[in-house]
């Protein structure tokens, strides 16, 4: 089993793999995270927490494998809240978040120009 955070690919890049098991550290504050080509990762529990915007107060009762796909996992809380992880969390890196919205450079209307004067032609009647 090979134990590893630099295994982690860029966002959207990462083949699927299923998730052979899943267990939660209480003295780490993590999860242990298996999956079927044997690698194994360690995912904090608070960037769990914080993609799922779970209470700071919440503590984990159980922690259930998706049986049918096991492409993820989830955090039952004893607050009533629950937290969704699929193997594309744990296995990627996430991508970078933009400050600002996308803006072209130009405006689309600066983009197109019209042809001089001098080069059009009249139409003949």
């Amino acid at each position: 089993m090979k134990l590893s955070d630099n295994l982690k690919k860029p966002f959207g890049t990462a083949k699927m793999v299923r998730i052979k098991a899943v267990r939660y550290l209480a003295w780490e504050d993590a999860f242990d995270v298996e999956f079927e080509d044997g690698v194994s990762f360690l995912e904090p529990h608070r960037t769990v927490r914080k993609a799922n915007r779970i209470s700071p107060q919440a503590r984990v009762e159980r922690v259930e494998l998706d049986e049918e796909c096991r492409i993820g996992f989830f955090v039952h809380y004893d607050n009533g809240q629950m937290a969704e992880v699929s193997w594309s969390f744990v296995r990627e890196i996430p991508p970078k978040s933009r400050s600002a919205p996308y803006r072209p450079a130009k405006p689309l209307h600066s983009v197109v120009a019209e042809a001089p004067a001098k080069y059009t032609t009249r139409r003949k009647k």
